[in-house]
């Protein structure tokens, strides 16, 4: 049963147990792994940082991964929220688009043709993963967009399953054609993962990310109206294109950012948003905060899973998310209809 938001006050309440949640998965997520973090002797100013190894293990590799979880789970728990709602079906999904498709085939061109990790400062293989996602999107919106600038929604997810077909075939081309070195490397990238990354480059999808989900709370209510049909929208005076525009390119925005660090991790945006709106409803004013939380939590949760179920050896966090998604999948297919 879901919660009625009647008031502020329960509104808030809500919005408050989610964050409670996600400050709970944040805080012990780091103290657990195949190595035990003495969290004294990391916290210690008797040692230098160089020499105290529970304060690398804290700061350098488990913090840096974990923020990137929760960036990750939020970001597609939000945009699958907004692909469902606007495509109006339950099974769409942030990679419906081909926004999944189109990082992953900039990211394998980056390995086929052997970019090195950085250029100038600039990591390569996410800097061509968020390209390639950004080249499916005008792709998909190229595609969809009539004569007047509309964009109807049957035409907009034939054409980001179109295109995700389309890219996934080059992808398999390339991979193919790769050596050993770079097909393993492909793979490994292909299962998504949180193992590699850094301050750096974390502070660098920030902006992206936090501008996306403002942008989508600022238009939450128009975007309710729509979500129960276009034509009662236009009635009730929203402007109904450009709703939809900033919809799609904003949740579109926010996988490619995390996409492009991550890989492709599936199934967050199908599960996430389906839980929480079991709890609190369809309003997006509380499902679009309720889902960021949650789903950072979720992501946190996977990942910590995916790092000690068989310790020291590591899982891609992306199949776990896969293992739980194909029950979930079936799940949503068989439940009943109300």
């Amino acid at each position: 049963m879901s919660i009625n938001l009647t008031n502020r006050k329960q509104y808030i309440g809500v919005i408050f147990l989610f964050f409670l949640l996600f400050l709970i998965t944040i805080a012990i997520a780091p103290l657990i792994g195949s190595v035990q973090v003495d969290l004294r002797k990391a916290l210690s100013k008797d040692l230098a940082f160089n020499d105290n190894v529970d304060a690398n293990i804290l700061f350098l590799a488990r913090i840096p991964r974990i923020i990137l979880a929760a960036l990750t789970g939020a970001s597609l728990s939000v945009a699958g929220v907004v692909f469902q709602s606007l495509l109006r079906n339950d099974l769409a999904a942030p990679f419906t688009l081909g926004v999944s498709s189109g990082a992953a085939l900039g990211a394998v061109i980056a390995m086929s043709i052997g970019l090195p990790h950085s250029l100038t400062g600039i990591p390569a293989i996410p800097t061509a993963a968020f390209l390639g996602a950004l080249g499916s999107i005008t792709l998909v919106f190229y595609l969809a967009r009539t004569r007047t600038g509309e964009l109807p929604t049957t035409v907009l997810l034939l054409a980001g399953v179109t295109a995700n077909f389309f890219f996934a075939a080059l992808v398999m081309l390339i991979h193919y054609l790769s050596d050993f070195t770079q097909s393993f490397r492909i793979v490994r990238w292909l299962m998504g993962g949180l193992d590699i990354t850094s301050y750096k480059t974390l502070i660098s999808i920030s902006p992206m990310i936090f501008i996306g989900f403002g942008v989508l709370m600022v238009f939450s209510r128009d975007l309710n109206v729509i979500s129960t049909g276009i034509q009662s929208a236009m009635s009730r005076g929203v402007e109904v294109v450009k709703v939809q525009k900033i919809g799609f390119i904003m949740a579109s925005l926010l996988t490619g950012a995390v996409v492009s660090l991550s890989g492709p991790i599936g199934f967050v945006g199908l599960i996430v948003p389906h839980i929480v709106r079991l709890i609190v409803g369809p309003d997006l004013r509380i499902l679009l905060p309720a889902s960021m939380f949650f789903g950072a939590s979720f992501l946190i949760m996977c990942d910590t899973l995916a790092r000690t179920i068989i310790a020291p050896t590591e899982i891609p966090v992306g199949i776990i998310t896969a293992m739980l998604g194909g029950p979930f999948f079936v799940w949503l297919l068989k439940r009943p209809k109300r």
